[in-house]
């Protein structure tokens, strides 16, 4: 968190207005009673504190202090926000973050009988439809067979396993990059995740992404407990991953995206691939394929069905046979 810490882990409270203390407050009623994971505090801290720094900006210091036309004018200051790095302004999505976590901070202090504007009075934008990238099976294929380029065959049989992990399973990368060796039972086919917000998921392994697997950690000789390391090469991704000084202590999530791209490039695939992009390649084959939206939420580890919902436009079999059997047959 940006704010001082405590010993204990909570925020420091000496000195603090009003507003300011029921924030630190509230960080640590997510903390202690919420049992929110250190992601989830990290970001809610990031999105209350800049609304603290505004309203104080604005003269406000007390939670009754609070009222439409400060959210109001938040907004607009957030609307108008350019990112340091890129200089564009503030994604929509991003922006509801923001006011959800305001949002959830009035929930508290109404709670607590912590007099305050109604949370129920602020609206969040609407956010545009998604554009979920994804692979077909014979696209995923072909990135697979990519592998057989890499000319260290220990990094080619690595490279593949993750592949066919990511697309076998759905993990995040943090999730994929997280795994120990003894983390995953091929014997079983079927292993423990733990995901965002501490949530623990099943995850099955297909039976090609175990065999790759095996074979992957049998060639292995070295005493590193993550799941993939990189493996010294002349060239290829593991290059550039071993000059930035990684050591076996696993891959990191950029490492895997060098290696994604480089296969991409020789599978001869035009489309902007990222680790999510299997991961959504993973849930469009399940959907299309009519598996359960239910069953796809509770497997990709989605906390709410909406999020498992951008992908049925695209995947819904059931009304695409109704719309090729029944439509314009008249004629």
């Amino acid at each position: 968190m940006k704010n001082e810490i405590s010993a204990k882990g909570g925020p420091a409270s000496g000195g603090k207005t009003k507003l300011q203390r029921y924030y630190m407050q509230f960080l640590e009623y997510l903390e202690i009673e919420r049992n929110r994971s250190k992601m989830t505090l990290r970001n809610y801290d990031h999105y209350l504190k800049r609304f603290v720094d505004f309203a104080a900006k604005q003269g406000v210091t007390n939670p009754e202090d609070i009222d439409l036309e400060l959210v109001r004018s938040y907004r607009l200051f957030i609307n108008r926000m350019t990112q340091k790095d890129n200089g564009r302004n503030l994604k929509v999505i991003t922006q509801n973050y923001h006011l959800i976590a305001l949002r959830s901070f009035l929930k508290y202090l109404a709670k607590r009988d912590i007099k305050s504007m109604s949370p129920d009075k602020i609206e969040l934008p609407k956010i545009p439809s998604r554009q979920v990238e994804f692979l077909t099976v014979e696209e995923v294929e072909r990135l697979i067979d990519a592998t057989k380029s890499e000319k260290n065959k220990i990094a080619s049989l690595r490279d593949k396993a993750i592949f066919e992990m990511l697309f076998s399973t759905g993990l995040r990368i943090s999730e994929l990059t997280n795994l120990k060796k003894d983390n995953v039972n091929i014997k079983r086919g079927e292993f423990s995740v733990r995901g965002k917000g501490d949530k623990l998921r099943v995850v099955f392994l297909s039976k090609s992404a175990g065999e790759t697997l095996g074979q992957y950690l049998k060639m292995r000789d070295d005493n590193s407990k993550a799941l993939f390391i990189r493996h010294k090469a002349k060239e290829s991704a593991d290059k550039e991953i071993e000059s930035m000084g990684e050591a076996k202590t696993g891959l990191t999530p950029r490492s895997i995206q060098r290696i994604i791209k480089k296969h991409a490039m020789v599978a001869g695939i035009m489309k902007k691939i990222t680790p999510h992009t299997l991961r959504h390649s993973f849930a469009t084959d399940l959907l299309a394929n009519g598996a359960d939206i239910r069953a796809v939420q509770e497997m990709l580890g989605h906390a709410s069905i909406s999020t498992t919902q951008i992908y049925t436009h695209l995947t819904n079999k059931r009304l695409r046979d109704i719309h090729e059997s029944f439509h314009n047959k008249g004629k």
